[in-house]
């Protein structure tokens, strides 16, 4: 296969040579340039560049010189923090300067924060005592084995010309085709996410979706990624290679996936990583293996505050597709190895972390039917669109990216038209602890209920689908916020803008958990007033199955009445009772002009605010009346004055 080109977007390459003084650096340097050796080096060296024809790919090099004297430690520290990569020398005839990388530099790199390929250059190697009987290999292997973050090492003579290109070569080539993403040296295996994108670029380019490139398919893959064809006797020769050393990287049908990554771990032991790095590119990859930036529309998500992000029903169709193509016995249940299958052309499961992981109700069997699988896609579109659209691409989304999402309305126009377009909803559940917010996101995923308590340190996210009546489905994601988190969430004036409606729980039998609600009910309700971003709200006595406390009905009736909601909704979670409560909070975020608390201050603001605008009606109408009396006397004059 053929050289890599210049890769997209690398303007120049800065390498900082840094080693204890007297290691050859400035004569490296010097001779790498001017191609001969100096009679008379400088102390420092200004930065010295090399053309971008200088190496094959044509990418410009600065090297930058050090000093290593104390007094200049921070002028080194700051070279170093902005190198792509970093030559460190030592001479080869004086072996304290070898163990200084040890001792020194390379934790000394480490301290500084300094994530770049690092290249250990021995110099003076014309000077070395011809007696050592230790081969390179042997002294810088502990060394390599403790400081992973060595690309290689290479001995050199700047005094006799040998080695002395091939140092910044390296260097170069370890900015712009790094091994790090690619390979474990230790294991001597491809890395997974490695595996994992290439895996996605073979079935990219399997048309036919046969498992296996065929020789067209082969060199249709040669073209759009070396933009030169392949004669028939080098196909013939790539797959010779594979079947030699793998059977079934080969079979009548082409080169198998397995042959494909075998091929890719060949190069790479061979040092030809420009070949790999070149296929990753052209597939849209950056340095970490990920989609690049600019394939995800980004311009796609501005949007205001209060308006959310969805998929379209073009992508939904799309999922559905691929649950059914990974659902293999057909039984509405994708296990967790299917799961790990649909993501396993992605750098990772995206769900194995929070707040996605165990945020959908699970089968019987431990995994996800369709309507949970489509859930867990709601979320993570409506939390971060960027990365669930990016996943989408990754397992195969055939379609514009921008065509896959869906900007909803804003719902204070939502409010004007008194209804809702949404087919998602974030619900925020408020409530003191031990009133039992987590026995009902439980009881939303259909998990037992646990007489033990538990408290909640951090939000917890549960998703689900909700069938109305007339069997029209949406998606409910309830969003828990500890009691110790509400004054932080409060804190921000946007941090109600995502919320469709709020619901606060207490604990029917305790009258200071009733209290405690009323509180947090009065405060987040102050917040919208205040911010604009008033929500709808319900309030639910949790615990049913005990007595309530005395005076709950009087309370709970006048505190609803006050704030012009509806009265609390009783639900046991114990008992399963729930009231209905999941269809009616869906309800209320449909009809987001009722259901919203009002405040004493709240209220006399826009008593204070009506009374205003009568005010100035008066006057309008007034100063109107002015006019038209003023106008009609003018004519009255005019006439009388035209009669005389």
């Amino acid at each position: 296969m053929a050289k890599s080109s210049n890769p997209e977007g690398k303007t120049g390459v800065r390498i900082v040579v840094a080693g204890d003084r007297g290691t050859g650096k400035s004569s490296l340097i010097v001779t790498a340039a001017a191609e001969t050796f100096p009679t008379n080096v400088p102390r420092l060296l200004p930065p010295t560049r090399l053309p971008e024809d200088f190496y094959p790919d044509r990418v410009p090099i600065t090297i930058i010189d050090t000093s290593s004297n104390p007094e200049d430690r921070g002028k080194l520290a700051e070279e170093l923090k902005r190198a792509d990569a970093v030559v460190l020398t030592y001479a080869c005839d004086q072996p304290e300067t070898l163990n200084r990388l040890s001792t020194f530099w390379l934790p000394e790199l480490r301290q500084l924060e300094v994530k770049v390929p690092v290249i250990v250059v021995g110099c003076k190697l014309d000077l070395r005592d011809d007696q050592q009987q230790l081969s390179l290999e042997q002294v810088m292997s502990p060394i390599m084995q403790q400081f992973r973050e060595i690309e290689t090492c290479i001995e050199c003579s700047a005094y006799k010309h040998i080695q002395i290109p091939e140092v910044f070569y390296y260097a170069q080539k370890a900015v712009l085709h790094p091994t790090g993403p690619l390979f474990d040296q230790e294991t001597q295996t491809l890395k997974p996410r490695c595996v994992r994108a290439l895996k996605r670029i073979f079935i990219l380019c399997d048309h036919d979706r046969d498992g296996a490139l065929s020789d067209a398919e082969l060199n249709n893959f040669q073209v759009k990624c070396f933009n030169a064809p392949l004669q028939p006797s080098e196909i013939v020769g790539v797959k010779r290679v594979v079947q030699d050393k793998l059977v079934e990287g080969v079979n009548e049908r082409g080169l198998t996936l397995t042959g494909f990554l075998f091929l890719h771990a060949l190069f790479i032991e061979k040092g030809r990583l420009e070949t790999t790095w070149t296929v990753l590119r052209k597939f849209g990859y950056n340095n970490d293996i990920k989609l690049s930036d600019d394939l995800i529309p980004y311009s796609s998500f501005k949007r205001a505050p209060d308006q959310s992000v969805e998929l379209t029903n073009e992508a939904i169709e799309f999922l559905k597709g691929v649950y059914e193509l990974f659902d293999s016995d057909l039984d509405n249940n994708l296990r967790p190895i299917e799961v790990e299958d649909v993501f396993s052309t992605a750098p990772e499961n995206p769900w194995n972390d929070a707040p996605y992981k165990d945020a959908a109700e699970k089968t019987a069997l431990g995994g996800l039917s369709l309507d949970a699988f489509l859930s867990e896609w709601a979320l993570m579109t409506l939390l971060d669109p960027a990365r669930s659209l990016e996943n989408l691409i990754y397992i195969g989304y055939p379609g514009d990216s921008s065509s896959a999402i869906r900007i909803t309305r804003r719902r204070r126009l939502d409010r004007k038209k008194q209804q809702s377009e949404r087919n998602v909803f974030q619900c925020f559940v408020f409530g003191p602890a031990n009133a039992g917010k987590s026995a009902l996101m439980n009881s939303f995923l259909g998990r037992p209920y646990l007489d033990s308590y538990s408290p909640t340190a951090d939000e917890q996210y549960a998703v689900n689908v909700v069938e109305l009546p007339g069997g029209i489905k949406k998606t409910l994601v309830l969003r828990e916020i500890p009691e110790d988190g509400v004054s932080k969430l409060l804190s921000s004036k946007e941090s109600l803008a995502p919320c469709d409606i709020a619901v606060f729980v207490y604990d029917s039998s305790d009258e200071s958990s009733w209290k405690r609600a009323t509180e947090l009910l009065m405060d987040v309700a102050g917040h919208g007033e205040d911010t604009g971003y008033e929500v709808p709200c319900l309030i639910v006595a949790a615990k049913d199955d005990l007595d309530s406390f005395p005076m709950a009905i009087q309370n709970s009736t006048r505190v609803s009445q006050d704030m012009g909601i509806e009265a609390p909704i009783p639900i046991s979670s114990k008992l399963s009772d729930f009231n209905n409560i999941f269809r009616r909070i869906v309800n209320a975020a449909e009809h987001p002009h009722l259901s919203i608390p009002e405040t004493e201050a709240g209220r006399s603001r826009k008593q204070y605010h009506r009374l205003i605008n009568r005010s100035l009606m008066v006057v309008s109408v007034g100063a109107a009346v002015a006019i038209v009396g003023f106008a009609a006397y003018r004519v009255y004059a005019t006439r009388k004055n035209a009669s005389s």
